[in-house]
């Protein structure tokens, strides 16, 4: 009995710290006002500057930016004040094929 309390200690504080770890999320963002080519260069800038975006792809064409992020360091809510605050308002969408401007 005395030996299994030791194993399931260091067991639990396994379990615990990968549950403390953060989840990667990737959320696709509706883009509005992106009318030239350097305007997606510009989305990009921003979202890169939030602590926690691993990744970001904006598509001009369709008027989104997919952004991979740290869920620990970063929200959806601080990814659309990045957009917003350089002039480009965004909003999640669940379907990026349902993007419109």
């Amino acid at each position: 009995m005395y030996r299994i309390v030791p194993v399931l200690a260091i067991a639990g504080a396994l379990l615990g710290a990968a549950g403390a770890r953060a989840a990667e999320q990737t959320v696709t963002l509706a883009v509005k006002n992106m009318y030239c080519a350097a305007c997606p260069y510009i989305v990009g800038t921003s979202l890169k500057k939030i602590p926690g975006v691993a990744k970001v792809a904006v598509s001009y064409e369709d008027k989104t930016a997919i952004v991979t992020f740290d869920d620990h360091k970063a929200t959806v809510a601080a990814l659309i004040a990045a957009t917003t605050r350089a002039g480009y308002p965004s909003r999640p969408i669940a379907d990026p094929g349902a993007a419109s401007n």
